[in-house]
């Protein structure tokens, strides 16, 4: 039973609760700002950069082949997700605040994982390489997609649209270090290679880093004032709905499409996630730090639930209870 929860229950949502904590106690201010700002785009550039020279081009063309299979992933990350994001807004205010939709869209809009899609594929027996590439593809192209829907479906800095300023942020902290780490992977791949904990820790400082700046500026535009104990239930629920949802019709989608169970493994659990390291770097570039705090509160909830559901669910295809869609 306790070793069930240690599995299921991430350690670095304590890490990212502790963030919070210290920003709603201790909330950088003055100079201090500046500061944080700095060292904030600092992190989300080598954060990208890592990820960049972590892309191998060997196993993306190992798993190219799956076309199909690739986008479907990309539709159910990129279609439907959005889809279902936009139907949520819809609900009465009494039920879902602006705010609240707002955070549950912008999550709808954000790529794949790219390091749980596997890690969950590999566990229930998937389709691996087809995971590694579908995973990659997902999180690459959302560098460009995400910020165009972005700009298409949300209001970034109080305006609809994206602005020329958020479009070069964009370029220069994200898809610059990207770039350049995927350039410089002959170089540094050995060392990215040997060092993965070490750079696992390094992207995890940086979101933590960027979630306490995010929050320090919502808790001084009155964040606790604005969300209620039924806001933080609505997003459980909400978080849960969503994501059954995407499972089922994923599920489903494998079927009617004639994949093999391997390649059914890799469209439940690459289509169905959402990646935390990139959504709070992008949501740094993408909205003003008064609206971040709210913005990515979903995207926090939403991440515990997908790590809960998928082991649980991994566990169940590894030990051959496919469930039924």
């Amino acid at each position: 039973m306790f070793g069930f929860l240690r599995s299921v229950i991430d350690p670095f949502l304590l890490a990212l609760l502790t963030s919070v904590g210290l920003a709603a106690l201790f909330p950088a201010g003055g100079a201090l700002v500046g500061v944080v700002d700095v060292a904030t785009d600092i992190a989300i550039a080598l954060l990208f950069f890592f990820h960049g020279a972590k892309l191998s081009r060997d196993a993306i063309l190992a798993g190219i082949g799956h076309w199909r299979l690739h986008l479907t992933v990309l539709a159910t990350t990129f279609m439907l997700f959005p889809l279902l994001g936009l139907g949520m807004g819809l609900l009465p205010t009494w039920l879902l605040s602006p705010g609240i939709a707002g955070g549950l869209l912008y999550l709808c809009l954000l790529p794949s994982t790219v390091q749980s899609s596997i890690a969950f594929t590999s566990m229930a027996g998937g389709n691996v390489p087809a995971a590694i590439c579908s995973a990659s593809a997902s999180n690459l192209l959302g560098i460009f997609i995400t910020p165009l829907l972005v700009g298409l479906l949300m209001q970034t800095n109080g305006e609809a649209g994206i602005s020329l300023h958020a479009i070069e942020s964009i370029l220069l902290q994200l898809l610059a270090p990207f770039l350049a780490g995927h350039l410089l992977r002959p170089l540094i791949g050995g060392f990215v290679g040997r060092h993965k904990q070490l750079i696992g820790y390094s992207d995890r400082g940086a979101i933590l880093l960027v979630v306490y700046s995010a929050f320090s500026a919502a808790v001084t535009e009155g964040l606790w004032h604005k969300v209620a104990p039924f806001d933080l239930v609505t997003i459980l629920v909400a978080s849960s709905l969503l994501l059954a949802l995407v499972l089922g019709l994923s599920a489903l989608a494998g079927r009617l499409l004639g994949f093999s169970r391997e390649d059914r493994i890799t469209l439940i659990f690459c289509g169905s996630k959402k990646s935390l390291v990139s959504g709070v770097p992008m949501a740094g570039v993408l909205f003003s730090a008064a609206q971040m705090g709210l913005l990515i509160l979903p995207l926090m909830i939403f991440h515990q639930i997908q790590l809960i559901v998928c082991t649980w669910l991994a566990a169940r295809f590894r030990a051959g209870g496919q469930p039924e869609s």
